[in-house]
């Protein structure tokens, strides 16, 4: 009887320690989903802001279609990234838009005009605030998915992961390119 009781006993630690477990990688599974959507929200608002930039640029730029419209195909080629919810295809997606931003910046500089005006300041000031903010949410975001991997990947939250079906999650890569100092001079030379 005496053992029966010490056997159930041990079961019912083991389930608990199995459920505390398993309810530990469920929080860390949602802070990486809570990670990414600070990001969504981040990129819906400056997805929002870059057609109003687009325009007032469009009023002063009449010779530079070529710029405009590769801005215009790289936010909805990451409006699109971010609806498929594909990590990589954001990364991608992003780069192309901040290529194309910076572009659009350096051809501004050719137009007093538009440098003066109100509205483009502040829009590019917005964005800029976006993309600080963006940033910083990826670090926050990749800390998340690496404190995600790690759990799932030791012992013995790997046996619940397995069992859990809890899958990896993807860090956001960051390109050479983008991690090095910005080439002002080239960005003047378009």
């Amino acid at each position: 009887m005496v053992t029966l009781v010490i056997l159930l006993f041990i079961v019912a630690a083991l389930i608990s320690y199995a459920i505390v477990l398993y309810n530990g990688l469920l929080r860390v599974a949602a802070g990486v989903k809570l990670a990414w959507s600070n990001i969504d929200v981040l990129l819906v608002q400056r997805h929002d802001e870059l057609p109003k930039l687009v325009e007032v640029c469009r009023q002063y730029m009449q010779f530079e279609g070529d710029t405009l419209e590769r801005v215009i195909k790289a936010r909805s080629a990451a409006d699109s990234a971010r609806s498929s919810g594909s990590v990589s295809s954001v990364g991608a997606a992003e780069r192309e838009l901040r290529s194309g931003l910076n572009g659009l910046y350096a051809v501004a500089e050719r137009y007093p005009d538009l440098k003066a005006n109100e509205a483009f300041r502040q829009l590019q000031s917005r964005i800029s605030g976006l993309e600080t903010a963006i940033a910083d949410r990826r670090e926050i975001y990749n800390d998340s998915a690496n404190a995600n991997n790690i759990r799932i990947q030791t012992f013995p939250d790997v046996l619940v992961a397995q069992f859990g079906n809890f899958p990896p999650a993807k860090l956001l890569q960051f390109q050479t390119e983008e991690k090095a100092d910005v080439d002002v001079k080239a960005l003047f030379a378009r």
